[in-house]
């Protein structure tokens, strides 16, 4: 869970100091707004791959505690039929 706040810490950081320097920076507001939303976009995209990718650990972690039960299960049961 420590990673977790970590990771979404850093992010909100990098986000807050991405906008912050687009905002200070001498652009028209029309660039500002353009540049701004496409830093939006690629955050979006790069939180959107970071739950994709903990979705699958979290996905295949299951299917590992699944499996480790099935066999304990099928070992219990060879060993009530002896």
């Amino acid at each position: 869970m420590k990673t977790n706040k970590l990771l979404a810490g850093i992010l909100l950081g990098a986000a807050a100091g991405a906008v912050l320097g687009i905002l200070f920076a001498p652009d028209k507001g029309k660039e500002t707004r353009k540049k701004l939303k496409n830093k939006g976009q690629e955050l979006g995209d790069k939180l959107k791959h970071r739950f994709e990718d903990l979705g699958n650990k979290v996905q295949d972690k299951y299917q590992d505690i699944r499996k480790d039960a099935n066999d304990l299960l099928s070992k219990a049961k060879e060993k009530s039929t002896l």
